[in-house]
């Protein structure tokens, strides 16, 4: 057994283009961290959070990375890897989903989902492992999942599945992975006002969200300073968890089911 105290000064976000993936790359360099950004179709989205990474003082590089496209998209996390001159911090936050009944869904679009949210997540988390080890400092491997991941929503059978098996996966690498010295750590949000959810540059605080105990969606930041903390060495000691970031959604349950009065919840 391994017990680092390495500081963490070299992280890639996948994804890092808008949302989640952009606040969080800013929050790991405010934290001193140099940041690989990865982006799937919008080039210039990773250039500007590239240029806010270096106003905190830290490198930044950028990759197109389509993790859908197996094994591919490991040989991308390699290569950043090496140009960054080593790996601490792996966040992997790209993710796609569909809105479509289970009925309806046709098998490209399950397989696309499963090969995005799981298949690719699997293979860009070994790459990035793989480094870890062989490095022998130790690391954090930290994967956005979704609240989907507890509990799931009409229309979203394959992001649920998906979901559902990355956390699954997490747990089994901090079994696997720990005597490494290598955290997994699942971050489950809730809704956050992103471009995912159509709510690019939206005040989370003027949206209205009776559902949600907090009364509102999550800000991007707000996630992101929880994926800072994870990546830190005070929280060296949290692995296997799924930390879930959702203003208090999960606890609906009962008091959801005993309080909607239409079936309009059964559409997609």
């Amino acid at each position: 057994m391994t017990d680092h105290a390495h500081t963490p000064r070299r992280a890639i976000v996948t994804a890092g283009d808008s949302g989640i993936g952009r606040a969080t790359a800013v929050a790991l360099a405010t934290a001193g961290m140099d940041v690989a950004i990865t982006w799937h179709s919008d080039q210039a989205g990773a250039e500007q959070t590239a240029e806010e990474v270096r106003t905190h003082g830290a490198r930044a590089i950028t990759g197109q990375l389509d993790v859908a496209d197996i094994p591919a998209c490991g040989d991308v996390i390699d290569g950043l890897i090496a140009e960054l001159g080593g790996l601490d911090v792996f966040v992997n936050n790209a993710g796609t989903g569909t809105s479509t009944p289970f009925l309806d869904l046709a098998l490209d679009d399950w397989k696309h989902v499963i090969d995005t949210d799981l298949t690719g997540a699997f293979v860009c988390l070994q790459r990035a492992a793989r480094a870890m080890v062989a490095a022998g400092n130790g690391g954090r491997l930290i994967a956005v999942t979704s609240v989907h991941a507890h509990q799931p929503m009409v229309g979203s059978s394959a992001y649920d599945a998906a979901k559902h098996g990355l956390d699954g996966l997490m747990k089994n690498l901090a079994l696997e992975l720990g005597s490494a010295g290598i955290s997994a750590v699942s971050v489950a949000p809730g809704e956050i006002a992103t471009p995912m959810t159509g709510q690019t540059d939206v005040d989370p605080h003027t949206q209205d969200r009776p559902g949600i105990p907090l009364g509102r969606p999550g800000d991007a930041r707000e996630v992101a300073a929880l994926i800072a903390f994870l990546a830190s060495p005070p929280a060296a000691y949290i692995s296997g968890a799924s930390v879930v970031i959702d203003g208090g959604m999960l606890q609906m349950g009962p008091q959801a089911g005993a309080s909607i009065e239409s079936h309009e919840w059964r559409k997609a």
